[in-house]
């Protein structure tokens, strides 16, 4: 299979800590600025969990699947299958599937293998997350993201201002993760949704030079077990290019998950999981 196109490349890393893991958006969708709120940054904070089902709801999710497809008019093919697997306090695998191969990334909490499809027949390639991939990883955001128990997870939110997006007013957030890298969240001022979240992707670059910001829009929020969800991410890092799409078709809470899930992809073990998920074919063929 075709290596994947840089910006599908630069929507799953920045998909390393749903929700501001896992997609697909516009970028520089801010308008002008509303007029000034009254609500504090930790009120918005509380409100924006409680729009979401709930602190102690989504403190007992351990495990979290999403499944669905990914629509990107820079992929060998326009609609590719995925499946995102997450486990507190922050591992993920995200498997895609092209052509009838499959890439993988998988990060156990410390380190970060990617799979890519196997060349001339030979055996599956797995290479090591690169630097700036892995610093990111393990800044990841987790199963719910870095607004729900950001006091716990030493994350600092601050209250920027409020701006227009796509027509709805949204609070503007900085939150400095605890590992020191900065996003931002717009949250919407009626719904109390997230809107949309930019990330930083690229490492600072020749002097002079602004870093990477990839951008994530969340659309068409449903509901999964009581947790409110978007269930389509895009994701843009260039104006200049139709952004990808992830669409979220299923999600399941507190599956069991296969224990190989989570480490190094090219191990036999792991290319020969035997523990499907519930209601699913086994991943381990799944794609073939």
């Amino acid at each position: 299979m075709r290596s994947l196109p840089s910006s599908l490349r630069e929507a799953l890393l920045a998909m390393t800590g749903p929700l501001c893991a896992v997609a697909l958006a516009a970028a520089a969708v801010a308008g002008p600025k509303a007029t000034v709120t009254s609500l504090s940054a930790e009120q918005i904070v509380a409100r924006n969990v409680a729009a979401r089902g709930g602190l102690e709801a989504w403190r007992r999710v351990g495990t979290m699947v999403w499944v669905g497809h990914i629509q990107s008019a820079h992929a060998p093919v326009a609609s590719m299958p995925f499946t995102l697997e997450q486990q507190r306090p922050n591992k993920t695998r995200f498997e895609i599937s092209a052509l009838g191969q499959k890439s993988v990334r998988v990060f156990d909490g410390t380190q970060g293998w990617k799979l890519r499809a196997a060349q001339n027949a030979g055996r599956p390639d797995a290479q090591p997350f690169a630097a700036e991939e892995l610093k990111f990883a393990r800044a990841g955001e987790g199963i719910d993201g870095p607004l729900i128990d950001s006091a716990a997870k030493g994350n600092l939110v601050t209250l920027e201002g409020l701006d227009e997006i796509e027509g709805h007013t949204a609070y503007r957030l900085e939150v400095r993760l605890l590992a020191g890298e900065r996003d931002r969240l717009w949250i919407d001022a009626k719904s109390f949704l997230d809107i949309r979240c930019d990330r930083v992707v690229d490492g600072p670059g020749p002097a002079g030079l602004p870093r990477k910001v990839v951008s994530l829009l969340y659309r068409d929020y449903k509901t999964f077990e009581g947790l409110k969800m978007p269930s389509i991410i895009e994701t843009s890092g260039d104006t200049r290019r139709p952004p990808d799409r992830m669409v979220i078709e299923r999600v399941l809470l507190n599956p069991p998950l296969d224990s190989w899930a989570f480490v190094n992809p090219a191990t036999a073990h792991a290319r020969l999981r035997a523990f499907p998920l519930p209601g699913m074919a086994n991943p381990a063929t799944q794609a073939r």
